[in-house]
């Protein structure tokens, strides 16, 4: 008797229990009906305070940038794309290294091995390194599927690149097939519906409304921050014509496995798509056909921004004037100082990244507290630029100057976060640990900056270390050494 009062749920009456509030959650509207509450939502409550630490943060406004460029250059064709805030290079792009990357190819791959124990399978789709496709990133599954039921060897799938080979491992591969346009997110066979957090909820009300009526039947739509103040004609272009990929994508045929189906567009391309919009000021591009082709494009799918692209015609290279190669080249080294004194030093491991905040020549001015915050300011600003220009990605732990004002370490993290918020890649920041330190994760696709170009040293094998040869020849020679082990 007592067990079914336990399993009964106490509600507490409100004077008006039709009242209800619509607001969005996760990209999506959902209606709340104030007045009623339950024993299990006050326990979620509780189970959740408990730990507050793992949680997706609604993303923060962008700051304001007062000048931004994107520079466009393309010599032996290789296409370089900058983009500036001010004077600053905050991030680079290049055909020569991005060429490698294939995330976002869709190819018609075949199965070689069924790995239940992994619930994934390994699937061959032209690379050297087959590619990892688990069991949630098949389409048609649940979370009671079993791979060994959803794929057997030699069957032919249809998948996309969501992250590239990196050292050992394959590229990471899904069978949910997403084809981004410039203002949305195309999703064949499937009823997602949803609209970018960073926008306001009048807007997003808005852009609800339009994807309501120019939504097609079995597609799902993702309508990215760029969509925001554009028109239901500009938005229903981007439906067609992402419609139309689909509809070449889908008519493969089979038997040609494996083979590449459709292919992203080239670098500058995409950096436009995914990046330009209304806050950019100037667009220039050195090249004349690149530039008529660039134009065209913005023209189609951006008319309002198209005074923004110009042609750059000056003596003097494109990049050297704005200094893009000085820049790139000091972001492959170790240490990256500060306008103050002080300095980084960014350590990439195979786990993880290490960032390590100095105050080096920085000595301040009126106490020691003073100048630990103020060189962490800096530091704050100068990290969130480095994750981007560096397009470093995974797990990042920053060890920031100690401080002991409580108020000054969450104002610190506020600043980090808002610096963050420029960044379109997908962040993550928790508190300030016991140890002092910030734990974050930065959504990882490709290989960083320094990965593109570089290679491991064969003298040390990545390790930045050169061991003495400690048992040398002339030990051996002397007597020091015995040359054959000698056992007792």
């Amino acid at each position: 008797m007592f067990g079914l009062f336990k399993k009964s749920k106490i509600v507490r009456k409100s004077n008006n229990l039709d009242d209800t509030t619509t607001k969005w959650f996760n990209g999506q509207k959902v209606k709340i009906k104030s007045g009623t509450t339950s024993v299990s939502n006050r326990k979620n409550q509780n189970r959740k305070q408990k730990n507050p630490t793992w949680f997706r943060e609604t993303p923060l406004p962008v700051p304001s940038v007062e000048k931004k460029q994107m520079l466009i250059s393309t010599s032996n064709g290789v296409s370089k794309v900058a983009i500036l805030e001010g004077p600053t290079l905050v991030q680079y792009y290049s055909s020569e290294n991005t060429g490698k990357s294939k995330v976002g190819n869709i190819y018609l791959g075949k199965v070689k091995n069924v790995l239940p124990g992994m619930e994934a399978a390994f699937v061959s789709f032209g690379e050297e390194k087959n590619g990892v496709l688990y069991v949630a990133d098949i389409e048609g599954s649940t979370k009671a599927s079993k791979i060994e039921n959803l794929l057997k060897p030699d069957q032919e799938i249809l998948v996309q690149v969501v992250k590239d080979a990196m050292g050992e491992k394959g590229a990471r591969l899904t069978g949910q097939i997403s084809l981004p346009g410039r203002y949305l997110v195309l999703i064949p066979n499937s009823k997602t519906k949803g609209i970018s957090r960073r926008l306001s909820d009048n807007e997003r009300d808005r852009l609800d409304r339009i994807i309501r009526k120019i939504k097609p039947n079995n597609f799902g739509v993702i309508v990215r921050t760029a969509a925001e103040g554009v028109s239901e004609e500009s938005l229903k272009v981007d439906v067609d014509k992402l419609v139309g990929e689909w509809e070449t994508v889908s008519n493969y045929k089979s038997g040609d496995a494996p083979k590449l189906i459709h292919q992203e567009p080239d670098v500058f391309l995409k950096v436009i798509r995914e990046h330009l919009n209304t806050t950019f000021k100037k667009l220039l591009i050195d090249q004349k056909s690149q530039f008529e082709e660039i134009k065209d494009y913005v023209q189609q799918t951006s008319p309002e921004i198209v005074g923004i692209v110009d042609h750059y015609q000056d003596e003097l290279n494109l990049f050297e004037r704005y200094h893009i190669e000085d820049q790139v080249k000091k972001a492959l080294d170790r240490k990256v100082w500060l306008p103050s004194g002080g300095h980084l030093i960014i350590d990439p491991t195979e786990a993880l990244t290490v960032i390590d905040v100095n105050t080096g020549k920085f000595v301040g001015k009126n106490s020691l507290e003073e100048t630990v915050y103020e060189n962490n300011i800096e530091a704050a600003e100068e990290i969130a630029r480095q994750l981007r220009l560096r397009d470093i990605g995974g797990i990042i732990v920053i060890d920031f100057i100690d401080m002991e004002s409580t108020r000054k370490q969450q104002s610190l993290l506020n600043k980090f976060k808002q610096e963050l918020a420029k960044d379109k890649t997908r962040t993550q920041v928790f508190d300030i640990s016991r140890l002092g330190l910030v734990e974050m994760t930065r959504k990882n696709v490709a290989a960083g900056l320094i990965e593109s170009f570089s290679d491991e040293c064969e003298k040390c094998n990545g390790r930045g270390l050169i061991i003495n040869d400690i048992f040398s020849n002339k030990s051996i020679e002397d007597g020091l050494l015995e040359s054959e082990a000698v056992v007792e």
